[in-house]
């Protein structure tokens, strides 16, 4: 299919990471020079000067980084991503990566091109085996620091973001966070990428930035050419390069509907979610880095009900100190004062540590030492961190929750390290909140059966529903051939979740929903059925599930939810639901 002037018109799909839909002109970034790189043999004389331009590079890497800090720290919104500025200056001090590469060249007598493409290599291959995309997706941050030394070692001009003159579409193999940092909305209208996905720090920052985005999107970078236009729909991940005059007028029209769609969702950001009949539902936000709490509070967050805590073990060669701890709870405990933050402890092991800590091999890394089990399994690691936590509560509104507690004993053995660095505090007479509040996590179906014990000891319930739909239905939801078994309104699903929030109601205890089915209208009209008044989402599904709340009455929903938990295939729910939902909520965008 071609337009009048002969070009190609090709629709590409990818994953929409940021919403928004935009047309625009190409401006290409291909930065593919690690892959690129040359290998060449050295002689024994060449090789202190090689080490030595590669040191250089890497110095010349820190220096552009630390004037991108310091440029970034003079503006209100970019103080919002030092942390990923300083999360790469400390990769620029990675053993594995510079020590490595600098062996390797002294080693083999190879180039420091060749060597470090070769240890990029290497740390590839120790994070596509482990389980969960979202660690999976942190190499990518690696990759970043490997080509600006590249580019450093070639003395070749980078492509950047400040080359932008006129607003423009921006298509790269790959964004940095740190191009992202830079970005000027107005400027850049939108960006696209060949990989990546929904959890990249890149689309973190896109979706803060409010810039559509899709990546994924395999080989765009070969298929446009700079001043190509382009039409990007960051919901369906849909890109449409040189579509025709025909094609470019529906897309506008579909704009400007979105657009007047956005514009009636953020009418509701200020006001209460609040059912028609006076029940209140509180709307958290789940969050990994301080840059995401802007776009949080832009969407009517009332705090923040998951904070993941891994970000401070990824891409370094030591572990977080407490100070470490310390400074990035406080900084969001202040930050969201008077509003709740509630922190999840370290949820990575097994197959999802880094090297500098010595972990045995394991079969399914998913059934093994993990999460809580982890921590029990190295207190000085899991005390470091409450410590931090600790303090921080000092600062503002926290609460801190375990992760994949499967029976009391765990529950039991975390709060006592807990009590031990209480007790440990108050002797060094460090401030913290002696009545902070502890939650378990309910992801695995033992503590679901067990929840009306687990409720004795615990101050609140959390359902983790991305990991609960898993256990419960034996699915790995990234894996393409049992994928379309991941059904989140399974009876067996629905129940367990309904029999978690009874118990803890019999015992007088909060439950709320952190997972992605939160922040789905549907499942939400449900869980407000249940009698869930807390849950916690993406900061973009807000809105739409404030909408829902104030478009339904409690006593409505509850009536959807007896009747859906009496059917006995997960299509009838949905199809019931969907049907029912209709009546006093539609998408004004999407239908």
């Amino acid at each position: 299919m071609k337009t009048i002037d002969e070009k190609e018109v090709i629709l590409m799909r990818g994953s929409g990471v940021s919403s928004g839909i935009v047309i625009g002109k190409v401006f290409l970034m291909d930065r593919r020079r690690a892959e690129a790189a040359e290998y060449r043999r050295l002689d024994e004389e060449s090789i202190d000067s090689e080490v030595e331009r590669f040191k250089k590079a890497v110095e010349q890497s820190r220096d552009q980084l630390l004037n991108i800090r310091k440029k970034l720290s003079g503006e209100e919104k970019g103080k919002e991503h030092l942390g990923i500025i300083d999360a790469y200056l400390l990769m620029l001090k990675d053993q594995m990566l510079i020590n490595d590469t600098i062996k390797l060249v002294r080693k083999e007598r190879v180039n420091a091109e060749w060597a470090l493409k070769s240890v990029l290599k290497d740390i590839r291959v120790f994070f596509d085996k482990m389980d969960d995309r979202y660690f999976k997706e942190r190499s990518s941050d690696i990759e970043h620091i490997v080509d600006r030394i590249i580019v450093n070692l070639s003395g070749e001009k980078d492509a950047v973001i400040a080359d932008i003159k006129e607003p423009s579409v921006v298509v790269a193999h790959d964004l940095s966070p740190t191009d992202t940092a830079q970005m000027v909305k107005g400027n850049v209208l939108a960006f696209l990428t060949d990989i990546g996905g929904k959890t990249s720090h890149t689309a973190i920052m896109a979706r803060s930035l409010e810039i559509p985005a899709v990546v994924g999107i395999e080989n765009i970078t070969r298929r446009v050419r700079s001043g190509d236009t382009v039409i990007v729909d960051g919901m369906t991940g849909a890109v449409i390069i040189n579509p025709s005059e025909s094609v470019i007028n529906v897309y506008e029209k579909r704009r400007k509907r979105y657009e007047k769609y956005n514009k009636t969702l953020h009418h509701y950001r200020n006001l209460p979610a609040e059912t028609i009949d006076g029940r209140r539902i509180n709307l958290f936000g789940n969050m990994e880095l301080a840059e995401e709490m802007p776009s949080l509070a832009s969407h009517g967050a009332e705090g923040i009900g998951l904070y993941r805590s891994e970000f401070l073990y990824m891409n370094r060669s030591d572990l977080p100190t407490e100070e470490e701890h310390y400074a990035a709870y406080r900084h969001v405990a202040k930050k969201m004062s008077p509003r709740l933050v509630t922190i999840r402890t370290l949820d990575i092991g097994g197959d999802k540590f880094l090297s500098h800590v010595e972990t045995a091999d394991e079969i399914n890394p998913a059934l093994g030492l993990r999460a809580i089990r982890f921590c029990l399994k190295r207190p000085d690691i899991f005390k470091t961190q409450l410590r931090g936590i600790l303090r921080a509560s000092a600062h503002g509104n926290l609460q801190v929750m375990f992760p994949m507690i499967s029976g009391l004993e765990e529950l039991l053995q975390a709060k006592a390290i807990l009590e031990e660095v209480k007790e440990e505090l108050r002797k060094e007479k460090k401030a913290f909140n002696e009545e902070i509040k502890v939650g378990a996590m309910i992801e695995i179906p033992s503590a679901a059966l067990i929840a009306d014990i687990l409720a004795e000891e615990a101050d609140f319930f959390s359902i983790g529903t991305n990991d609960l739909l898993q256990y419960s239905l034996a699915i790995d939801r990234v894996n393409e051939h049992v994928a379309y078994l991941y059904e989140p309104f399974h009876p067996a699903v629905l129940r367990i979740i309904k029999s978690v929030v009874d118990a803890a109601g019999r015992r007088g205890i909060e439950v709320s929903v952190c997972g992605e089915m939160a922040g789905e209208p549907t499942h939400a009209l449900v869980f407000i059925g249940m009698g869930i008044t807390k849950l916690s989402m993406n900061a973009f599904s807000l809105l739409k599930v404030k909408r829902l709340v104030r478009s339904v009455s409690y006593e409505a929903a509850k009536e959807i939810t007896e009747k859906s938990l009496k059917f006995t295939t997960a299509r009838d729910v949905e199809n019931y639901v969907n049907s029912r939902l209709a009546e006093f909520y539609q998408d004004e965008f999407l239908s």
